[in-house]
């Protein structure tokens, strides 16, 4: 059995902008302290602005949700990937690797932080 991933770093274009983690509470997003530095750092939603305090949310946040497939290319996705449709976080970390647009999901190592 696999074991679950519960972190995945965000890029915005090729710069590794922040880290998003699944909690026992709901979900984190950090921006990297080094991400925060650059002087043409941009968030990677308005929804999202830039700041060095996490957004924390009992639900996946809404910007990330808006990245996955929908409907029958969504029952397609999950049933050749065999992920539940209900686990979003699952479904970001399979398919937003080479999303459309400039923001990419890609899982990260349990170790990693912000």
């Amino acid at each position: 059995m696999r074991k679950r991933k519960n972190k995945a770093n965000v890029y915005l274009r090729e710069f590794k902008a922040g880290l998003l983690e699944r909690t026992d509470m709901g979900y984190r997003f950090t921006y990297h302290k080094t991400y925060l530095s650059l002087p043409d750092a941009e968030p990677v939603s308005l929804t999202l602005p830039l700041r060095e305090t996490p957004y924390t949310s009992e639900k996946l946040f809404p910007f990330f949700l808006g990245l996955l497939p929908e409907g029958w290319f969504l029952d397609i996705t999950c049933r050749t990937l065999k992920i539940d449709s209900k686990s979003k976080f699952d479904l970001l970390l399979a398919t937003c690797g080479e999303c459309i647009g400039a923001v990419s999901v890609f899982p990260a190592e349990e170790s990693e932080s912000a």
